[in-house]
């Protein structure tokens, strides 16, 4: 198992970065909040976990050993395969799968792309027993290398389109990534008001949970 990659960011996509380690550009498909935390040309630390099939063997990476290890959990219950395990670890967190197992809350599950009402009850059933009680107050990192938030120097508009891209590549329409991100500007304002900058992740949250009110 590769359990992390360290080294510069060469490039970034839409649903992956392209990590330089000792001179081999390893392809690690990330979660928008993960990728938040990535900048061209800086060096980063990944953890991650690699998917084998008869196929293909794709590395998955996380801004944390806790968001990786929620995503091997996520797998071990009937149905989950490593795409929808992604989208559990992106739109719910480490903490937020924990919550919604050990409170039997079906419908926070089925917020998940891709996880109907029967899948969360199939989801919260076989991971019962394996996910301990979540500390209140305790929550995971959400930056990779400690590059999370947008510093407040720079556009305070920055985080709009990697919020819209994040979005739409959860499987959100344009449209609809357009809107939640208009709803959460208000978020993103308060943030540059108290901190100087706006945290990419958290507005990536409060636009997903807009959505799925909606």
């Amino acid at each position: 198992m590769i359990a992390h990659v360290r080294g510069t960011v060469a490039a970034t996509t839409l649903d992956s970065a392209v990590i330089d380690v000792g001179g081999v550009g390893m392809l690690v498909r990330c979660t928008p909040g993960t990728l938040a935390g990535l900048r061209d040309g800086r060096e980063a630390q990944v953890s991650t976990s690699l998917v084998v099939r008869e196929d293909s063997m794709t590395l998955y990476g996380f801004a944390d050993d806790d968001e990786r290890d929620t995503f091997e959990l996520a797998q071990t219950a009937s149905g989950v395969g490593p795409k929808v395990a992604q989208a559990i670890v992106a739109v719910l967190g480490a903490d937020g799968l924990r919550r919604a197992v050990a409170s039997e809350d079906v419908t926070a599950l089925t917020k998940v792309p891709g996880i109907g009402r029967k899948g969360a009850q199939r989801i919260v059933l076989e991971l019962k027993d394996r996910v301990a009680a979540v500390v209140p107050g305790e929550s995971a990192s959400v930056a990779a290398g400690g590059a999370g938030p947008v510093a407040g120097g720079g556009d305070a508009a920055d985080w709009r389109p990697q919020v819209h891209a994040a979005l739409v590549g959860l499987g959100w329409s344009a449209r609809e990534a357009e809107s939640a991100v208009v709803a959460v500007v208000d978020v993103a304002a308060a943030q540059y008001e108290s901190d100087g900058a706006a945290d990419v992740s958290e507005l990536l949250r409060a636009a997903l949970r807009t959505l799925s009110r909606a």
